[in-house]
Formats: C-alpha cells, sequence, structure tokens
C-alpha cells in the first residue's frame, strides 16, 4: 500500500512545573492530571521504558478539563503468536442501504504455537457492528448472551460456549452496519455510489468479528449478493466460480482465493462499473484475464494503466523469477480513498487519480506515478501477499521491500538518473525532517498507538533504501539469490524483518549481514564526515570518514552501522580513473564498505588534482559532510564532469545551496554578488546538448527551503525563500537569452507522447519558463495565459499555469478562471486547479486556501481535496508560514474538523505541525500553541492524539 538535553517548550501549560517525559523507542504516552489551581496537566504515562533528556516548561494558561481516557501502546516485545488459526472463512454480503449484512462462517483450530491457557475466543470488531440477535453459534449451537461478551473493540466467546475436547470449532454470526456513513473510509463504505472496502491496517474489523491480525492467513470464500440494477458489478479476491439471479431483483457472484491470506488483504467492490480488458502470458504458458473497472466515459483513460501493469508483470518474471498465480487480475479506480492504492490479493483498488490519464488531463509526473504505483501493487503479489507480515511492526519487510522494487522498475522504464534524483528528493523532502523530529522510528519500530500513523516515509523511502543498501553489497546476483531463497522459504508464510535477512545471509554466506541489522532497529540519519590529504610522492589519495549516529532528543549516539559507499574518481582533465584501495578489486565505480566509527581508505596510483566523487547514486541514506568544506571550483568542477548522474545533481544542488547560503548570511537585506563561477556553471548547463534534457532540467532546480534548511540547521522559512527567489532571478536576468533560446528550442508542436525524450523536452521547456516567468515580465505573462488558454497538453498548461498563480496579473485571474471554466466536470482536474492555488508563494496564500474551501469544487469528506487544499497549504515554504499563528490555529481548527470526519487524513494533516522543534523560536511557539489547542480537544482520536501527544512531548 502506496503515508524527540533541556529545552523551553513555548506556549504550553504545565501547571508551572517541569515535566519529564518517559518515552520507549521514541512513543511517548501521556494522560492529564489535575494541578494546583484545577488546570489540567498532561503527564507521560508509567507505560515508558526510558526517559528522556528534555523537559516541558510552560507559559500560558490551559482550559480546565477532566481526566481523559488515554488509547493503549502496543508494543513488538508483547507480540505473541495467536490463539486460534482460522482454516477457513466464508462470507456473505448482502449489500443495501442504508443497511448491510455480512454473515460469516470460520473454521477455528488452535493453534500450536499459541500460549495455554484460557480457551476463550476474541475477535475483533468495530463499536459500529451490531450483531444480529441469536446469529452467533458455535457448531450450530446457539451461544446464550451469558457467554460472550461485546464490547467497542470485538466480541469475546467464553470458554463455557466452546465444545469441551475438540482442538476445530465453527463460528457463525450476521453483523449490521451502514456503509453510507462510513466516513472514515475504512472497511466497506460507500464511494460514488458503488460499495468498496479499504482493510489495511485494521479495516476488516469494521466488516465483521474476526482475528484481524496479519499472522492469522486463511482460505476466504466470499459470496455478494446486491440490486442487479444498481450493483451490476460484483467483484472480491480470488476466482469467480459462480454468478446468477437471486431473488427480488438481485443477483449474487461467488469467489474462492485458494491462496491464504490475512483478512487486511481482502477486498470487495460493488457497483455500476464498466472495464477494459487485456490478456497477459505468463513464462510458464498461462492466460491471466487482465481487467481494469472505472465509472463510465473514463475506460479510454485506462490504457497506459494496462500497458503498465503487462510491463509490471513481464518485468518481475525476468528480474525476481515471479510468476502471477491466478487466473485473474483486478483493478478497480474509486474517487474516494485515504490512500494511493491497496495491494488487496487479485482486485487492486485504487485512487483513480493513479489509473486515470490522458494527454490533456494529466501531466508526465502523472503518466509515471501511475507506471509506478501500477508497478507496486502488482509486486506485492509476492513481497506482500504470499510472503506477509507477521505483525505490522514489521511493516516495512513488504513496503520497504517493494518500493524499492517499484523503484528500480521505474528506474528500468525511465532515466535512471532521473529517478534516483526524484527518489532522494523525496527522502531528503520528507524522510530525513520525520527522522530528525518527533514521529521519528525505526524502520521496524518497537510501539505504537495507532498503526495508520506508521504508514510513513521511515517505513516506505528509508525502508527502500535499506533494501538498496542490501543490493548494493550483495550485488545483483547475491540478491537475487536471496530472495530466491526468501520466496522458497516463507511462501504462504506471516514473517519478520529478522527472517528477509537471514535468507539473504544464507544464500551469500561469504558476507556478513550481522552488523547491517541494525539499520532496522536504530533511529535518525546517519552523518557521515570526510576529510582527505593527498600524498604526492606516493600518488595516494587518503580518504578519513567518520560516522556518527545521532538520536532524535537525545545526547547518546548510536552504534556504528555498514554503510556502502559507491565512489569513484576523477583526474583533473574531468576523466574517470581506476579506485585502486590494494584489495586486487580496482574499478571505476567502487563500493567501499564503512563498519567503524572512524576509518581510513588509501587510494593508490592518484594523479595529483584528481577528485573523489563519494556515495554515488546515492548509496546509503546519509549526511555527508566535508571537513575542509567544498570549494566552488570543485563543484562546479564536478557539476561539469562528473559522469554520475546523481552525483552530478548533488554538485550543482550544493553549488547553489552555498550561494544561498551566502545570501542569508548577510545581516541586511542587500544580498552580495553571484559568483561568475556558478553563473557560468549553470551557463555550461543550459548550452549542454549531450546530456538528456530530463537531467539538464534536474540540474537546473533550485535547491529546496528545506535543502538548504538541513545546511542552516534551523527552519527560518521567509528568508530562506526569499533568498532562493533571488538566485533564480538573478540566474533568469544573467543568462536570460541562454533560457530563451531553450525555451524555443524544446517547444513541441507534434502529437504528445510520453517517451523519454519527449518527456525531456518538455521537463526542459517548463524549467526554462519557470526561471523567465519569475522576472515577471508582460511578454511571459501573456504567453502563459496563452498557453493555458490553447496548450496541447497538461503538461505544459500547468506549468504555464503554476508560474501565473504566484503573480498579481491580470493573467492570473484569467487563466484560474478559464482553466476551472473548462475543467470544472472533472474531478482529478479540479484537484490540481486547487493545488496549484494552495501552493502558490503568496501573501494571501492563507486567503485564498479559506475561499478555496468555501468553493463548490471543494469537499472536506474527499481525501483527495483536502491533500490538494489543506496539504497544499503545509507544503507551501512562503504562503504558509508568512501567515504566522494564523496560519497554524487555522490548520489546528481543519484537523479537529476532520477528527470527526476521518482520522486518518486528520493525522496526517497533524504531522505537518509536528515539526515544530526544526524552525526558529517564534515559529516554535506559534506552531506549538497550535498543537496545545488540538491536544485539548475532548473525544480526539487515537490517530491524532498519537502525532500531536509526540509532538507536544518532543
Amino acid at each position: 500500500m502506496v503515508g524527540r538535553t533541556g529545552f523551553i517548550l513555548p506556549g504550553l501549560n504545565l501547571g508551572r512545573r517541569v515535566v519529564a517525559g518517559n518515552v520507549s523507542r521514541g512513543v511517548v504516552v501521556y494522560s492529564s492530571m489535575r494541578s494546583a489551581g484545577g488546570r489540567s496537566v498532561w503527564r507521560p504515562s508509567e507505560a515508558g521504558s526510558r526517559s528522556l533528556s528534555r523537559t516541558t516548561m510552560t507559559a500560558t494558561s490551559v482550559p480546565v478539563k477532566e481526566e481523559k481516557s488515554l488509547p493503549p501502546v502496543k508494543y513488538l516485545k508483547d507480540y505473541a503468536p495467536p490463539a486460534y488459526l482460522v482454516e477457513s472463512v466464508d462470507l456473505t454480503f448482502e449489500l443495501d442501504d442504508p443497511e448491510t449484512v455480512v454473515k460469516s462462517k470460520l473454521v477455528l483450530a488452535l493453534n500450536p504455537k499459541g500460549t495455554a491457557g484460557d480457551r476463550s475466543i476474541v475477535l475483533d470488531g468495530d463499536k459500529g457492528l451490531e450483531l444480529v440477535e441469536d446469529s452467533l453459534t458455535v457448531d450450530g449451537k446457539v451461544v446464550p448472551s451469558s457467554q460472550f461478551e461485546l464490547t467497542d473493540s470485538g466480541l469475546t466467546v467464553f470458554e463455557s460456549a466452546l465444545p469441551e475436547s475438540s482442538e476445530s470449532l465453527t463460528i457463525e454470526c450476521s453483523v449490521k452496519s451502514n456503509p453510507a456513513a462510513n466516513k472514515a473510509l475504512e472497511g466497506l463504505y460507500k464511494s460514488g455510489g458503488n460499495f468498496c472496502t479499504q482493510c489495511e491496517a485494521e479495516g476488516f474489523r469494521r466488516i465483521t468479528f474476526y482475528p484481524d491480525r496479519p499472522d492469522v492467513m486463511s482460505v476466504f470464500t466470499t459470496t455478494i449478493v446486491a440490486d442487479k440494477e444498481k450493483y451490476p458489478v460484483l467483484l472480491s479476491n480470488g476466482n469467480k466460480v459462480e454468478e446468477g439471479d437471486a431473488e427480488d431483483g438481485k443477483h449474487y457472484a461467488k469467489y474462492v482465493d485458494p491462496h491464504r491470506k490475512p483478512s487486511y488483504l481482502f477486498a470487495l467492490v460493488a457497483g455500476d462499473l464498466v472495464c477494459s480488458e487485456d490478456t497477459f502470458e505468463t513464462m510458464s504458458g498461462r492466460t491471466v484475464d487482465l481487467k481494469i473497472f472505472v465509472r463510465e466515459g473514463d475506460v479510454q483513460k485506462t490504457k497506459h494503466a494496462m500497458e503498465s501493469l503487462k510491463r509490471s508483470m513481464r518485468w518481475d518474471e525476468e528480474t525476481y523469477g515471479r510468476e502471477y498465480d491466478l487466473d485473474i487480475f483486478n483493478v478497480v479506480a474509486v474517487d474516494d480513498f485515504n490512500m494511493g492504492a491497496m495491494e488487496n490479493k487479485s482486485l487492486n483498488i485504487f485512487n483513480s487519480r493513479f489509473v486515470l490519464v490522458s494527454p490533456d488531463t494529466a501531466t508526465d509526473a502523472d503518466y509515471n506515478n501511475v507506471e509506478g504505483i501500477i508497478a507496486h501493487e502488482y509486486f506485492h503479489n509476492w513481497t506482500g501477499n504470499r510472503v506477509t507480515c507477521r505483525d505490522w511492526f514489521q511493516l516495512s519487510l513488504k513496503e520497504g521491500l517493494t518500493v524499492f522494487r517499484d523503484q528500480t522498475f521505474s528506474a528500468d522504464m525511465s532515466s535512471k538518473g532521473v529517478k534516483r534524483i526524484s527518489d532522494v528528493v523525496r527522502l531528503r523532502g520528507a524522510q530525513f525532517p520525520e527522522d530528525a523530529g518527533p514521529m521519528a522510528h525505526p524502520i521496524r519500530p518497537e510501539s505504537f498507538i495507532e498503526i495508520n500513523n506508521f504508514y510513513t516515509q521511515t517505513v516506505y523511502q528509508k525502508g527502500a533504501e535499506v533494501i538498496r543498501m542490501l543490493h548494493t553489497i550483495l550485488g545483483p546476483k547475491g540478491f537475487r539469490k536471496g530472495t530466491d531463497l526468501y520466496f522458497e522459504r516463507h511462501d504462504g508464510q506471516a514473517v519478520t524483518c529478522e527472517d528477509w535477512v537471514q535468507a539473504l545471509q544464507d544464500a551469500n554466506p561469504e558476507i556478513d549481514l550481522t552488523q547491517f541489522r541494525r539499520w532496522y532497529s536504530q533511529i535518525g540519519t546517519p552523518v557521515v564526515s570526510c576529510s582527505t590529504e593527498y600524498d604526492e610522492s606516493e600518488s595516494t589519495l587518503t580518504l578519513n570518514l567518520e560516522q556518527s549516529n545521532p538520536q532524535p532528543d537525545s545526547e547518546e549516539t548510536g552504534e556504528p552501522l555498514l554503510i556502502p559507499i559507491r565512489m569513484g574518481l576523477l583526474d583533473s582533465t574531468g576523466l574517470s580513473i581506476p579506485v585502486d584501495i590494494g584489495d586486487g578489486l580496482v574499478e571505476n565505480d567502487k563500493v567501499l564498505s564503512l563498519t567503524k566509527a572512524k576509518e581510513t581508505f588509501t587510494l593508490k596510483n592518484v594523479p595529483k588534482g584528481s577528485v573523489a566523487s563519494l556515495f554515488r547514486d546515492f548509496s546509503a541514506p546519509i549526511r555527508l559532510e566535508y571537513s575542509d568544506g567544498q570549494s566552488t571550483e570543485e563543484l562546479a568542477f564536478l557539476l561539469a564532469n562528473e559522469t554520475n548522474d546523481f552525483s552530478r545533481w548533488e554538485a550543482g544542488q550544493k553549488l547553489a545551496a552555498n550561494t544561498v547560503l551566502g545570501f542569508l548570511a548577510r545581516d541586511d537585506d542587500e544580498y552580495p554578488e553571484i559568483s561568475d563561477k556558478v553563473v557560468e556553471a549553470y551557463r555550461a548547463v543550459l548550452r549542454d546538448e549531450k546530456t538528456d534534457k530530463a537531467l539538464v532540467a534536474a540540474l537546473l532546480a533550485i535547491p529546496s527551503n528545506r535543502f538548504i534548511a538541513d545546511l542552516m540547521k534551523e527552519n527560518d522559512p521567509i528568508p530562506i525563500f526569499k533568498a532562493r527567489s533571488h538566485l533564480k532571478k538573478t540566474l533568469a536576468k544573467v543568462l536570460k537569452t541562454e533560457f530563451e533560446d531553450v525555451l524555443k528550442a524544446t517547444e513541441d508542436l507534434g502529437e504528445y507522447s510520453i517517451d523519454l525524450k519527449a518527456q525531456g523536452k518538455r521537463a526542459l521547456h517548463n524549467s526554462a519558463l519557470d526561471y523567465l516567468g519569475s522576472l515577471r515580465e508582460p511578454e511571459v505573462m501573456k504567453q502563459c495565459l496563452e498557453t493555458v488558454r490553447e496548450g496541447r497538453n497538461m503538461t505544459e498548461v500547468l506549468a504555464a499555469l503554476n508560474v501565473l498563480a504566484a503573480t498579481d496579473s491580470e493573467e492570473r485571474d484569467l487563466a484560474l478562471a478559464t482553466f476551472y471554466d473548462k475543467w470544472k466536470e472533472n474531478n482529478l482536474v479540479i484537484l490540481k486547479w486547487l493545488g496549484i492555488q494552495a501552493t502558490a508563494p503568496r501573501e494571501d496564500a492563507l486567503q485564498i486556501v479559506k475561499s478555496l474551501m468555501e468553493h463548490e469544487s471543494f469537499d472536506m469528506t474527499v481525501p483527495n481535496k483536502v491533500y490538494a487544499v489543506l496539504g497544499g497549504l503545509s507544503a507551501n515554504d512562503f504562503g504558509y508560514h508568512i501567515g504566522g499563528q494564523e496560519s497554524y490555529d487555522f490548520m489546528a481548527d481543519q484537523i479537529m474538523r476532520l477528527d470527526e470526519l476521518n482520522p486518518q487524513v486528520a493525522s496526517r494533516m497533524a504531522k505537518s505541525l509536528s515539526l515544530w522543534r526544526q524552525y526558529k523560536p517564534e515559529i516554535q511557539e506559534m506552531i506549538c500553541s497550535a498543537l496545545k489547542r488540538i491536544a485539548d480537544k475532548e473525544n480526539l482520536s487515537s490517530d491524532v492524539y498519537e502525532v500531536v501527544s509526540r509532538s507536544l512531548s518532543a
């Protein structure tokens, strides 16, 4: 499925007391207590296991409130095997409004690995389920009310209701629910008039009573009964074995999935849908029917998704030897979906924006996202479905591995360098801050309150980087040997991260992965420091490397990790030369292993003036620091000559970042002149005719606010944004002729194509337009308006609209109105219209967002629109923060409002406030005040509670 010594906590009243937080691997559990004067104080519960070195202090008043009931914390150390296994489950859904009935028949068996003791059966179930009277039976006998208990969290059948000696028994029951009222979009709900499910992580308990945990795997048989006219299409997991008409204008379909799976992979869809169809012949010669179900009128937008599915199926066979295992593979696109997509066995359910694309409605980025996410969910068939997680602490076992697989697939389908750059930009922009903030956790967490909060960048993106390091260390052949053994050993099982690493180790006994396992349990982003020494008499270059592993909210440092360093050498003329460290392996692109806190590598036969290029392809998720810094000359040299695409881009980012830092070092608003060497480096990039144009566009990108803030160790977003903008405008002025030449040379008047060459031309064209647009010259404004009106594809139209949205020009208003009038009936395109306005760097961004939330196109119950507007505002480095306290309070209000509708979406928005400590003190105080307001809310969901309590404890 495609998402923490002392300090002052400004704005939080703790009853004039100093409170020390207790934390277990970064998860802080808070309860409230009454202090003198009747005020409420948040205090850590007794559940924590180690003391934070930080203390929290106080400043403002907190309203009087009563004791809060705390959600429980779950710990990895408390894992115990289930007492019962489910051999088979037979489900019958009688779908109707406003009441749906689900009948379940579970065949259970005592788990030989379970702990002895009370044989009572505990089934998870949401408080929204209504148990039909006298429907609960054990082996056909009705269970009296005295022999079972219903709570808000489930159903317990007491041991007294069970057969005395049987190790196998059958439990049946019927429950009622109202899917149309389910705005949380978990379990069974209605979307656009269609029934749909989302069961990961713990949504199945909203459907019926069941042991809803990933290590309970069963064979599912599902019968769906629904009105034939309203819901002509009935879908579930597995192969359809029966269908026909039923009474009262209804019909039914029966599915059997022969592969054992946990409940989180269950899926059902019933609705008025149409489909596009194709077939795929597997490597063993079987034919698989492929179907993508969408609303009427959207079939023509599924062609790219279907082609992407077939490419991913073939790639998985060729790269990993994994063949699809059923006769049919279905995809369904729905508008209302909390996630990007879900890998339910044989029935993938997608957010429609990751299925439906056409040149006039979707950008190049949309096309690439569809391909990558279609592949991601398909690849889960083996890394997640056939082999799944033992428990939710192991989430990265399937997600990190599958993200790595989809990243390498996308790289094989496109430009490897550009794809790697985009992956690292995402990692640094979202995961690095998470690693340094209150939500920091290892890729395998040790505790959580709400598992939905741990579909994080750390689990997904850092998890993928950990897999990538294993691939780098073992090499392609060794990694393939390891995955083959993993699938052979664990097919049909629910396993752990240790099982995964052990399979790789056993397949490659010559490589010791013991130290590498620390990546799974250690928090934080490692820092690698480098200094160099050149001995001209010996022609040697010595690399002095030191790794440190700072732990968030702690003075402690983590243990040394095994860090693979892919490196190369360039001589003074820019030519690649071999790397020789005396191990007998002399290569132009070599991997070193840093295993100690301090380590030295001496490179032999190195000509004078050579430059070392470290961490090519970003071979480890670390921060690299040079003790003596990197000069402008060296960075410009690497930008011009480096043969590794990522490292060339990295040099350009640092070159630009150093310039911005020079601006920010001034005490006044007068920025110094830009170095001629910087200007000439950019001019050389613009004139580069040999490099792929998509890479040239990436090389021209100004480093993000986050990239600059990380170098400053404190985020002051407004001056950083202004300094970045000044660099862009200055380059646009000095290199105006070159940018205009690029703009003309990359105009594409032909038919739209998504091939790499065409995408590269559009990317470079839009980059040049962005630079020239920063000058706000009337001719460019008119050109952008004309493009919005008459553009040939959405990629160029959105680029022009994005330029105008940041201006105060007449063309801006005309363009936005024109765009809306043309596309107001298309929800996916209107998401772009909303998002562009929310992210536009304007002083009135908050007022624009407020007006958008009152607009006819906005709906708070639709996650995509919330992400576009509120998510867009929170990502707006200038427009969000320029609003100050009003912005942060507004966001807090919307989070509390969302919490009543959809806690998952609310908690994601709450994370936008969680990094308050990374800002300057004045901003810290304002954000912390907003967080406190959320914490004071009664009946806060566990999703939002966990994010806010951890944020305030940092």
